[in-house]
Order: C-alpha cells, then sequence, then structure tokens
C-alpha cells in the first residue's frame, strides 16, 4: 500500500535526520526535504506567506505523482502553516496520509543549529525565519507525534515504524 509521511516541525527540529532514519527500514522510500525540494521548485520563490504556501503546493504535487507510482513518500519540510498541511492533505486524498509533528522548542532547536540559522534570522541577516519572526503553527490533526526534545531520534522512527506496521502500509522493509 502505498503511503506519505508529511512531516512538520520548526527549522532544526530532527525532520531531515528521521527521515534518513526511515529510509534504512522501508524500502524504496523516496524523501523529499524541505531545503532540497526548495533549491530545485522554488529557488527564486520568497518565504513570505503566499511564496512558502505556493512552494508547499508544489511539493505536495510532485509527492501525488510519485505515489502514482507506487513510491512510498517522506516529505520533511517545516510546513509552518495550518493551510499548508491542509492543502497537502487535499492534493494526496487518495493516499495513505501520515501527518507526524516533529515537536521541538524554538530553545532546543537553536542549540542544534549547526549552520548558524536562528542566529542569522536573530541578527536581522534572515527575514521571515519560522519560529523567530513567523510564528509556527503546530498541527492539530496530526496522527503522531514524536518529541525530539525529549526523545531520540531512534524512538521516534520507531514510533513512526510502529504506526506503519500497526496500519499495514509497510509491506517491505529493508
Amino acid at each position: 500500500m502505498t503511503f506519505i509521511i508529511w512531516m512538520t516541525g520548526l527549522p532544526c527540529s530532527g525532520k531531515t535526520t528521521i527521515a534518513e532514519k526511515l529510509s534504512e527500514h522501508i524500502f524504496n522510500l523516496a524523501i523529499l526535504d524541505g531545503d532540497e525540494m526548495r533549491e530545485l521548485l522554488s529557488p527564486n520563490e520568497d518565504f513570505s506567506r503566499s511564496g512558502i504556501i505556493s512552494h508547499n503546493k508544489k511539493v505536495a504535487n510532485i509527492s501525488k505523482l510519485l505515489l502514482e507510482h507506487a513510491v512510498p513518500v517522506c516529505v520533511s519540510k517545516i510546513n509552518p502553516f495550518a493551510e499548508n498541511r491542509e492543502d497537502a492533505r487535499k492534493i494526496l486524498t487518495d493516499y495513505n496520509f501520515l501527518e507526524v509533528y516533529v515537536k521541538c522548542s524554538v530553545d532546543s532547536c537553536e542549540k542544534r543549529d549547526v549552520r548558524g540559522m536562528y542566529k542569522k534570522a536573530r541578527n536581522g541577516e534572515i527575514d521571515n525565519f519560522i519560529g523567530i519572526h513567523v510564528t509556527y503553527e503546530p498541527p492539530t490533526k496530526a496522527e503522531l507525534i514524536v518529541d525530539t526534545e525529549n526523545s531520540t531520534i531512534d524512538h521516534s522512527v520507531q514510533k513512526i515504524l510502529d504506526y506503519l506496521n500497526k496500519n499495514k502500509l509497510i509491506k517491505n522493509t529493508k
């Protein structure tokens, strides 16, 4: 059965790390990482609300294309607005949609930030930074919440795998 894992959370909350670990367990999992997708699909799009919403729809449609070819997908991007996640659900309505909220406080995310994005945002070098200038809207309809501030990445990955197994969405694991 084809499924999509749609991960949402603040920058540096652990989304990409979880996605990479999931790919070690799920055969043929396509990872659509937010930073990579932005560079490929929307390099000239700004980070305004409308720019974020437009880009998000592009990622959802690329996901749909992969799902139509029976490729399981894991999207790991901030998706800061409830509207982003609702749009994705609508576009991907024909597929098993698993929204995963990768929960972590701004303070913890900032401590993990090896690229210094939070510092640059606080110094005015980055505009519209989610969690600093733009409020992240935590999900209210997530099927799963993984708390990376208080749990290990391995525990978070296992929680997602357990959900997929319980709902008979995983057939082939590595």
